[in-house]
């Protein structure tokens, strides 16, 4: 009998991984962009209350399985996956999606956080902020001699000396192009997801010599299994079920 799996999601990896699984698999979104309809496994959105109540809803539901395909930077998902999976007694199987790596000429420059990102960006006046809904937290403090442009998932009005962009991936690398001619772009600020469908920004970049900050990877739990490619997991887990 093939093991019910708790695929926890929300990437371009998890989604395709999800219209392959079976009506018995469950996807747990935590509720942020779009919700998909047209899955073939059950959806689930929200959270569920820290390790221990992943762990409850693991027990309950009668998983076997934890596949942890969220976000390189969602840390405390992946810990709390990671913990769940040892109090529930089932196996985690984790994709540790690869980060970006800067070229031959890249000026590519890691900080750990915030405080450490406004010291790296106080000698530029147009930023391009892509780190998800952060910069929105800091709006209030804009630098008199800066014009942020901040792209997450939902967009909102603009505010003094900042444009939001509400936007989700894949990026057309003519797309970032226009975007940053037509904003006058002169550094970028990343996180280092690795993503395929988000790295067209890097490659503008990279086009017009402009520096890159990118936010400092955390560090991610140790589980049973871990995958650096979606397909190899995918194989893994089919032979997983084909097990008698």
């Amino acid at each position: 009998m093939n093991p019910r799996i708790l695929l926890l999601g929300g990437t371009t990896e998890a989604l395709r991984l999800a219209r392959r699984l079976s009506s018995d698999a469950i996807y747990s979104l935590a509720g942020l962009g779009r919700v998909p309809d047209d899955l073939p496994c059950q959806v689930r959105v929200g959270g569920f209350g820290g390790a221990e109540g992943l762990a409850a809803f693991i027990r309950e539901q009668g998983i076997e399985l934890l596949l942890d395909l969220t976000h390189p930077y969602a840390a405390q998902i992946s810990a709390n996956a990671a913990r769940a999976a040892e109090l529930s007694g089932v196996a985690c199987w984790a994709l540790r999606r690869p980060g970006w790596q800067a070229g031959a000429g890249d000026d590519w420059r890691e900080v750990n956080d915030w405080a450490e990102l406004v010291v790296a960006l106080e000698h530029f006046q147009r930023p391009l902020f892509t780190l998800g809904r952060e910069p929105l937290e800091h709006l209030s403090e804009i630098p008199l001699h800066q014009h942020w442009t901040v792209r997450c998932l939902t967009a909102q009005q603009a505010v003094s000396r900042a444009e939001i962009i509400g936007a989700r991936g894949p990026f057309a690398l003519d797309e970032e192009r226009a975007l940053f001619a037509r904003l006058g772009i002169d550094v970028l600020i990343s996180k280092n997801s690795g993503s395929q469908s988000t790295e067209s920004k890097l490659q503008v970049a990279r086009e017009l010599g402009l520096p890159v900050v990118l936010l400092r990877r955390p560090e991610l739990p140790r589980v049973e299994r871990e995958f650096l490619q979606p397909d190899v997991l995918w194989e893994a887990l089919q032979r997983r079920l084909a097990e008698p």
